[in-house]
C-alpha cells in the first residue's frame, strides 16, 4: 500500500481539481459509448440490446468497484486509486481492440465492460474525498468541477470517435484500431492527474473558510445501518436510471425519432447530438452542484426529480413534434443526471460529514450500477419488443418514457423522507481525531 503524497506548505488548492478533470475527461469516454453502437451491431451482427452489453457492464463493476474499493481508495489516497484507474481503463481499451479486431466480442465486454469498468468506478471516486477536505466551505462547487469533467468526457470523446470510425473505417478492424488510439490516448492524459494530486496537510487547507472536520461525523459501516443512505440510495438510483435511458441510446434514439420525417438525422448530426447531451451533463454537474451550496441539497434534488418528470412527460407526448423541443428536452433531462451525480458526494457530507465520505460515496454508487442495467434494459428490450411488433420512430419509447416517469416520481418522494442523521450513528469527536491522526501518521 501507498502512503498519499501530501501538499507541501504553500500548495494552491485549486491545482487539485485540474488533476480530478485529467482522470474524469478521459472515464467520462464511457458517455460516449453510443457511439459505437451502430458500426459493432452492424459488423459483429448484434441487436440494440447486445450491443449495449458492454456499457452496462461498465456501469455495474463501476458500482461494483467503488463500493468495494471505497475504503483503500480512503486509506490509499487520491495517487494510487488514480494509478489503478489508468490501468484499468486503459486495458479494457486495449482488450476491447484484440476482441474487434478478432470479432470475437466476448472480449469486448470482458475489456471494455469489466476491466474497464473496474477502472471507472476507481477513477470516479479517487478525487472526491480529497476534494471535499480541500474545499470544505463549497463542497458542491468543488466535487462539481471534478465530476463536470466525467460528464464532459464525451464532449471529447463522441465527435472524436465518430472521425475516427469514419477515418479508419466502420468495419471490426476500424473499430479495433479506434479502441487501440482510446486506450493509448487516456493512458497518458490520465497520468497528468496522477503526477499532479496532493491530499492535504493536517491543518486547515490554504483558503478554506471553516476546518473541514466539523460537525456530525458518521463511519462507512455505521452509514449504511442508517435509513438516510437508502433514501439517497433510492434517489440517486432512479435519477440515474431515468438519464441514463436516454444517453446510452442517445444517437440510434433521435434517429428513430425522426426517421419518417422530411428531415431524418443523419449519423454524424446524430453523434453530434451526443456531444450536446454530454454538454448538458457537463453544465448540469458544475451549474447544478454549485446552485446547491446556496438553495440546499433537498432542494435541489427536488427540482431534479420534479422538473424532471414533467419534462420526461412532455417528450413523451410531444417530443416528435419538432426537433428543437426533443432535443431541448434531452438536454434537461440529462443536466439534471449530471447534477445528481455531482450534487450527492456534497449531500453525503451534509448527513455523514468527511470523516469516511469517500468510501460512503463509494457504496452509494452500487444505486448507479442498479441503474446502469435498468436504464439501458428498459430503453434497448422496449425497444427492440416494440420494433418486433411492428412499430417504428416514436412509438418504440413512449412506454420506456412512462416508466422512467414513475421512477422519478419514487425518488422524489424518497428525497422527503430525507433527515438529519441520528445521534447514536455519530463519532464521538474524540475518537474520530485520534483516528484521522493515526491514519495520517500512517
Amino acid at each position: 500500500m501507498s502512503s498519499p503524497p501530501v501538499a507541501p506548505p504553500g500548495w494552491s488548492r485549486w491545482l487539485v481539481p485540474p488533476a480530478a478533470l485529467a482522470v474524469h475527461l478521459s472515464i467520462g469516454q464511457a458517455y460516449a459509448w453510443s457511439v459505437f453502437k451502430p458500426p459493432l451491431e452492424a459488423a459483429l451482427h448484434l441487436d440494440g440490446t447486445e450491443s449495449a452489453l458492454p456499457f452496462q457492464l461498465a456501469i455495474v463493476m463501476l458500482g461494483l468497484s467503488a463500493a468495494f474499493g471505497g475504503t483503500l481508495v480512503e486509506r490509499n489516497g487520491p495517487r494510487w486509486a488514480m494509478t489503478v484507474a489508468l490501468v484499468c481503463f486503459s486495458s479494457g481499451f486495449l482488450l476491447s481492440a484484440l476482441g474487434a479486431q478478432t470479432e470475437q466480442y466476448w472480449l469486448i465486454v470482458l475489456g471494455y465492460g469489466f476491466v474497464g469498468g473496474i477502472g471507472l468506478g476507481i477513477g470516479y471516486i479517487s478525487p472526491v474525498s480529497t476534494l471535499i477536505k480541500w474545499f470544505p466551505d463549497r463542497p458542491g462547487m468543488a466535487t462539481g468541477i471534478a465530476i463536470m469533467g466525467f460528464g464532459g468526457g464525451a464532449l471529447i470523446a463522441s465527435p472524436w470517435s465518430a472521425q475516427m470510425l469514419d477515418s479508419f473505417g466502420a468495419d471490426h478492424s476500424g473499430i479495433a484500431l479506434a479502441f487501440l488510439v482510446h486506450g493509448l490516448s487516456y493512458a497518458v492524459f490520465m497520468s497528468l492527474g496522477v503526477l499532479l494530486v496532493r491530499v492535504p496537510r493536517t491543518d486547515k487547507p490554504e483558503g478554506a473558510g471553516v476546518q473541514s472536520l466539523t460537525g456530525v461525523q458518521v463511519s462507512a459501516r455505521s452509514a449504511v445501518r442508517t435509513p438516510q443512505f437508502w433514501c439517497l440510495w433510492i434517489v440517486l438510483c432512479t435519477n440515474v436510471t431515468a438519464g441514463i435511458g436516454i444517453l446510452e441510446k442517445a444517437a440510434p434514439m433521435i434517429s428513430d425519432f425522426f426517421a419518417g420525417t422530411s428531415t431524418p438525422v443523419s449519423a454524424s448530426a446524430a453523434a453530434g447530438f451526443v456531444a450536446l447531451l454530454s454538454a448538458a451533463n457537463m453544465a448540469g454537474r458544475i451549474g447544478w452542484s454549485s446552485a446547491s451550496d446556496l438553495i440546499g441539497r433537498k432542494n435541489v434534488y427536488r427540482v431534479y426529480l420534479g422538473v424532471g418528470a414533467l419534462t420526461y412527460l412532455l417528450l413523451a407526448l410531444a417530443g416528435d413534434a419538432a426537433k428543437p423541443l426533443f432535443v431541448l428536452c434531452a438536454l434537461v433531462i440529462l443536466s439534471f443526471y449530471g447534477g445528481g451525480f455531482a450534487t450527492i458526494p456534497a449531500y453525503l457530507k451534509d448527513l455523514f460529514g468527511t470523516y469516511q465520505v469517500g468510501a460512503i460515496h463509494g457504496r452509494l454508487l452500487t444505486a448507479w450500477s442498479t441503474a446502469g442495467v435498468l436504464g439501458p434494459l428498459i430503453v434497448n428490450w422496449i425497444a427492440d419488443r416494440q420494433e418486433a411488433a411492428g412499430k417504428h420512430g416514436s412509438a418504440l419509447y413512449g412506454l420506456s418514457f412512462a416508466i422512467m416517469i414513475g421512477l422519478l416520481v419514487v425518488g422524489f418522494v424518497a428525497n422527503e423522507f430525507v433527515r438529519p442523521v441520528h445521534a447514536r450513528h455519530h463519532i464521538p469527536a474524540p475518537r474520530e481525531a485520534a483516528d484521522v491522526e493515526r491514519h495520517q501518521s500512517a
